[in-house]
């Protein structure tokens, strides 16, 4: 049994503070990801949380040259790219894509420069791989009090929301009938929304963030039509994507070439697309089924017109 659990868990695994720390942060972002995530995927904006992620290299970037924490970075530009979006008219589907494009054209503007700003300083080494892919094993103690704040923010907000929000998410012209502040709860919405790209890209980085958000939620979608068993489903995909991925990469430095472990943001995305992969197979089964079934009642159906 030891042999087993060793070849499993390398030596220090368990008593590694990195890992501790990595594990806590991430089981916390990935249920915050997955719960704002579900609500993303119903009201098809999935668009609106890469365009998020995308623009948190800008606050990144921004971070590294003003010498504050990459979390503050990341939640301020995300906050305020949504904030954007949302007076530039995202609450209207086909201004919801326009809005998101423009705003997403300007942050990534302006990303530019930072990342040239840094590239010429040589005080900022690893910093763009650090803000592109992020790392858990990066993350410090000091973060931890800040990321529980943001995520009980975002948490809370989506409790508070939940049933005029999942109205608008479904028919916005019922819910406005029904008295409900469309706009106001949408503006809600994407509060939350920042803040969870923004925990995502400080856990895995800018550009895998919306694997977080959208993956696991996407994924439990396919496996339950109710919202509230969709989100439970979707923190635990991200969780168990998470703390798999993070086992991997701490294993992977007794990979080739060894003493070099693999990104732990590479194995969580690569989880969570296998695992929507294989939701999917019930649904394709089901289909299958269904039209092999419809074509032997047809074949049956044929020597009775004769």
């Amino acid at each position: 049994m030891s042999a087993t659990l060793g070849a499993i868990f390398a030596p220090g695994f368990f008593s590694s503070s990195q890992v501790q720390i990595a594990a806590s942060v991430g089981a916390v972002v990935a249920v915050v990801a997955g719960t704002v995530g579900v609500f993303t995927v119903i009201r098809g904006q999935s668009f609106a949380g890469e365009a998020l992620g995308d623009i948190g290299t800008t606050g990144g970037s921004g971070s590294f040259l003003v010498a504050v924490g990459p979390l503050w970075g990341f939640a301020a530009v995300a906050i305020a790219a949504a904030a954007t979006m949302e007076m530039l008219g995202i609450q209207r589907p086909r201004g919801r894509d326009v809005a998101t494009g423009v705003v997403l054209g300007a942050g990534l503007g302006l990303a530019a420069l930072f990342f040239y700003l840094i590239a010429t300083n040589d005080n900022t080494t690893g910093a763009t791989f650090t803000i592109v892919f992020g790392s858990p094993f990066a993350i410090t103690s000091s973060s931890v009090p800040l990321v529980a704040a943001f995520s009980v923010t975002a948490l809370s907000l989506i409790v508070m929301l939940f049933r005029p929000l999942l109205l608008c998410s479904i028919s916005p012209e019922l819910a406005a009938g029904r008295g409900i502040h469309v706009r106001l709860v949408g503006a809600l919405y994407l509060l939350a929304l920042a803040i969870a790209v923004a925990l995502a890209a400080f856990t895995i980085g800018t550009i895998l963030s919306t694997a977080l958000l959208v993956g696991p939620a996407a994924t439990a979608l396919r496996l339950t039509r109710s919202p509230g068993r969709a989100i439970a489903a979707a923190a635990l995909i991200g969780v168990g994507s998470t703390w798999l991925g993070i086992l991997m990469a701490y294993d992977s430095y007794d990979w080739p070439p060894l003493g070099n472990g693999w990104p732990v943001s590479f194995f969580v995305v690569s989880l969570i697309f296998v695992a929507y992969l294989l939701a999917g197979l019930p649904r394709r089964r089901r289909v299958s089924s269904t039209a092999t079934g419809a074509d032997s009642a047809k074949l049956a159906a044929e020597p009775s017109r004769g």
